[in-house]
């Protein structure tokens, strides 16, 4: 037995609670050591596939992809476990399933393998796909469920309230609006249509654990990022008692989800069932691979933070186990500053925009201009159009320039230099102000990530290749007017210059970035955040190659 002990998490966690579960003890003697040499464990929201994949589930998945690659290069040999997968349970795909007149699991069958094959088009670098639907799920719901029965945190009750099929969600009162063009009640948080629900069902002791999350959020800074939703949620957990949460459902009303333990007349809470799914990504309990918890990042939408703030981490404090370093919660695309939506006809398809642009285009984008969390972004294929160009003309482009037939020519008419003599030299002029802004982008990058700042790491990199190429431009290496040991100094510094950037460019836009780092003829050990330093090391034999997808690049502002 574990009686109470402290586990180290971001700020200490005092455990309450006797563990009765052999197999979880073995579990939670694993997590004791919580610090930043654990494996870096991310995970994304479980996508719920009752219809096809939109831009927001591929926002969801780059954004932990990014955070997944740039923690393998900043921290070369740690074990990244990157979690995504999809939510396959719950009354939204039973009527979806009813409604096509087919079995659940067809349905979801067919579109899991769509969430599958929109991670692997876009290049993610995920470890694990689970699915709510496998045994080894199940397994871990059930242990989770008689872990909280046998704290007598769970028990029999009736729910009044309101219930959302589209969020999958129980409402209050305060939670719900009746909006004067609609006839309908709607969640005043997702705009989701509500009806009122009476029965009997099985509740979750929530309200006992409202001191105890009220305490960590305030404790802990970075527990969620942006800041304002951790400051919404510290404002409620104030003003408003926690109910408890309804977890079950009568199974002659949803028969699509897993049966309670011991019950069989009721169904799993559809989110009780999901939420667990994080802690089946690690093997929890049976297989032992607690060294892997917590999350150091959870993606999610900030539609969910309700989910991922308070029922999961109440779940995790009863069975005494650490709770997520920080929540990172995204805010949403929409379209013509309208919310997407399959009725409205605005919905973004991935798929072509990978097909049309390239995945590398799509992904820079997104990290460009929703990088930053903060506020909801508008999808625009003007805009796409816009950044897909720009990161074409300043990598590519730009590679072209240095590497062009007559460029090569007046290099190989100077005196044999390398990078590091350069170095030796003083620069002046645009090729000082390309290598000083150079010398400091290792650190604004990794500054930037440590913040959560996408889209600023991105900013600074995108600065120094802008600099880079004007800097090229006005000095004009290629120009007979100019002596070739002028080319030569351009030349070094702007394999220097897309060395280092490529470097960095790796988790944002990964397949151009190992195009670039190859044709450099950088080695494979030598591409992580340490590398990254003006002078570190050198490039091999240089190939001329085409970076990008789709489009072609065309050398602009030189030869």
């Amino acid at each position: 037995m574990l009686f109470c002990r402290k586990i180290p998490t971001v700020a200490p966690i005092y455990i309450s609670c006797r563990l009765r579960s052999p197999a979880l003890y073995r579990f939670l003697t694993t997590v004791i050591n919580t610090s930043a040499s654990k494996p870096f464990y991310i995970t994304t929201p479980i996508f719920y596939p009752n219809a096809a994949p939109h831009i927001g589930h591929l926002y969801s998945l780059v954004t932990a992809d990014i955070f997944a690659r740039f923690t393998r290069i900043s921290e070369p040999g740690r074990l990244v476990h990157f979690l995504t997968g999809t939510d396959e349970h719950g009354l939204k795909i039973q009527k979806a399933a009813k409604d096509r007149g087919i079995e659940p699991s067809v349905l979801c069958d067919a579109l899991s393998e769509q969430f599958r094959r929109l991670g692997a088009r876009a290049n993610i670098s995920n470890t694990v796909f689970l699915r709510t639907t496998e045994a080894r799920h199940r397994e871990a719901v059930e242990h989770v469920w008689r872990d909280l029965a046998a704290q007598d945190l769970i028990y029999k009750g009736t729910y009044s309230g309101w219930y959302s099929i589209s969020d999958e969600c129980f409402y209050t009162d305060s939670q719900i609006t009746h909006p004067p063009s609609s006839l309908t009640p709607v969640s005043i948080e997702t705009g989701s249509a509500v009806e009122w629900s009476s029965e009997s069902n099985y509740k979750f002791r929530l309200s006992s654990f409202q001191k105890r999350l009220l305490d960590y959020y305030t404790a802990n800074p970075k527990s969620i990022y942006p800041s304002s939703h951790r400051e919404k949620l510290i404002q409620t957990l104030k003003d408003e008692p926690l109910d408890d949460l309804s977890i079950s459902r009568p199974r002659e009303r949803l028969s699509w989800g897993i049966p309670v333990p011991g019950d069989m007349s009721h169904t799993m809470y559809v989110w009780f069932d999901a939420l667990t799914v994080y802690l089946t990504g690690v093997g929890f309990p049976a297989k032992q691979q607690g060294s892997l918890w917590p999350p150091n990042i959870q993606v999610i939408g900030k539609d969910i933070v309700r989910f991922h703030a308070l029922y999961l981490p109440a779940m995790l404090l009863a069975m005494g186990m650490p709770l997520s370093h920080t929540l990172l919660a995204h805010a949403h695309w929409t379209a013509q500053q309208r919310k997407m939506s399959k009725s409205i006809g605005n919905v973004a398809d991935p798929f072509d925009a990978m097909d049309t642009w390239g995945v590398d285009a799509v992904r820079f984008y997104m990290a460009r201009v929703g990088g930053r969390f903060r506020d909801d972004v508008d999808w625009s294929p003007e805009q796409l159009e816009k950044h897909a160009d720009e990161i074409r003309s300043l990598l590519g482009n730009f590679f072209l320039r240095i590497t062009s037939k007559k460029m090569q020519k007046r290099v190989a008419s100077a005196p044999q230099l390398t990078f590091v003599q350069l170095l030796d030299q003083s620069l002046d002029g645009p090729n000082g102000d390309v290598l000083s802004s150079l010398r400091n982008l290792n650190g604004k990058v990794e500054q930037c990530m440590e913040k959560f700042e996408v889209g600023d790491a991105l900013d600074a990199i995108i600065l120094v290749l802008r600099e880079a190429n004007g800097a090229l431009t006005h000095t004009a290496p290629w120009s007979m007017q100019n002596p070739p040991e002028a080319a030569q100094v351009s030349y070094l510094l702007s394999l220097e210059v897309l060395r280092v950037t490529g470097i960095c460019l790796q988790p944002f836009i990964p397949e151009a970035a190992h195009n670039l780092l190859d044709a450099l003829g950088v080695p494979k050990l030598e591409r992580s955040m340490d590398f990254a330093v003006v002078g570190k090391a050198n490039v091999g034999e240089v190939k001329g190659v085409k970076l990008f997808e789709g489009k072609r690049e065309i050398a602009s502002g030189g030869p």
